[in-house]
């Protein structure tokens, strides 16, 4: 392999967002698309950070606030809030899971060598949630381990409150046809 494809393997494109003044990114073959902030519909009984779920496509999504996932301030919408729809594995099968962000910031590449270890301190989420952290400028970027930041156990539960949601809002549609 020659030094540059060698160097081409070795860069990952990510998606860079910002969420309370801070930078994260997370990888670009994790993000599915991204989308303005619209309607999310509350479900009752779930985490605050669970905003609730939207309708992608009839899907039902789940639509994950980080900010208060990480125990920090919540946030009024603005123009630039948005929702990255990212894919995770669970049991054998993709799902779908929004995670609002304030602002989408660009694709970039970085160099595998460029991404450091994240200190045990200095950061306002847990470390268990970052798979490194990377020069921005004066600033860093840091990077959000997708499959981290739920739980299996969390992500199955939204699951199965967003099929209860989907099959109670389908039993009133079919309720209000009768």
């Amino acid at each position: 392999m020659t030094p540059v494809a060698k160097e081409a393997a070795e860069q990952q494109q990510y998606l860079t967002f910002l969420l309370c003044g801070e930078e994260y990114a997370i990888s670009i073959l994790r993000v599915k698309e991204i989308i303005g902030y619209d309607t999310v519909t509350t479900v009752p009984k779930t985490p605050k950070w669970v905003r609730g779920v939207i309708n992608l496509r009839g899907n039902v999504v789940p639509v994950v606030d980080l900010a208060l996932r990480f125990g920090l301030a919540e946030r009024q919408v603005t123009k630039t809030t948005c929702i990255i729809i990212v894919e995770r594995e669970l049991e054998h099968q993709n799902t779908m899971m929004g995670v609002l962000a304030d602002a989408v910031s660009q694709v970039m590449e970085i160099a595998a060598a460029d991404v450091q270890t994240v200190p045990a301190f200095g950061t306002h989420i847990k470390v268990d949630y970052l798979q490194g952290m990377a020069e921005l400028g004066k600033k860093f970027v840091m990077f959000l381990d997708v499959d981290k930041v739920l739980s299996t156990d969390e992500l199955l539960d939204l699951r199965e409150t967003s099929a209860a949601t989907e099959g109670g809002n389908a039993r009133a549609a079919s309720a209000e046809h009768a």
